[in-house]
């Protein structure tokens, strides 16, 4: 009887400790600049985009030197693992010593879609080509001296 009276008290108690941190997870706040989820799956085929599918929005950067001065590179031809931390360090020394308003408008001049996340800004090139999705960032996190910046490329299936 005392076993089972115990082994009630540790379920109900387990129980209760489990309520707790489900509690608290969805108030919990990311620990960097981006969002805890970065990206949605693509839809079926024939079904009908999600309202909230901005990068068919943007268009893409030009390969070369965009309308606000930033020069993109060759990026179609590019390798990511080249090609990413070349546009890092262009990020750091064109935003060196500028305001956030400044770096804002910057990168907005340059294609990049940018939102607020408190203390931190997130800024984004994201589009689909053929069957790749290319997307460009830039955060601004104020526990770092530099931004991060990169360039992430993912395709689906063989091109």
């Amino acid at each position: 009887m005392r076993i089972l009276v115990l082994v009630a008290a540790l379920a109900l108690g387990a129980g209760l400790i489990g309520c707790v941190v489900r509690a608290e997870l969805p108030n919990a706040e990311p620990r960097s600049a981006f969002e805890a989820v970065r990206g949605q799956a693509l839809p079926p085929p024939g079904a009908q985009p999600a309202p909230q599918a901005s990068p068919a929005a943007q268009s893409a950067p030009p390969e070369g030197v965009a309308a606000g001065g930033m020069d993109f590179g060759q990026w179609r031809g590019a390798d990511p693992d080249a090609y990413s931390p070349s546009f890092e360090a262009q990020i750091a020394a064109r935003l060196a010593g500028k305001s956030r308003a400044e770096i804002e408008a910057d990168l907005e001049a340059n294609g990049f879609a940018c939102r607020d996340r408190g203390a931190a800004l997130e800024c984004r090139i994201e589009i689909m080509e053929r069957q790749c999705a290319h997307d460009w960032y830039v955060a601004l996190d104020p526990e770092r001296a530099a931004p991060i910046a990169g360039f992430d490329l993912m395709c689906l299936g063989a091109l």
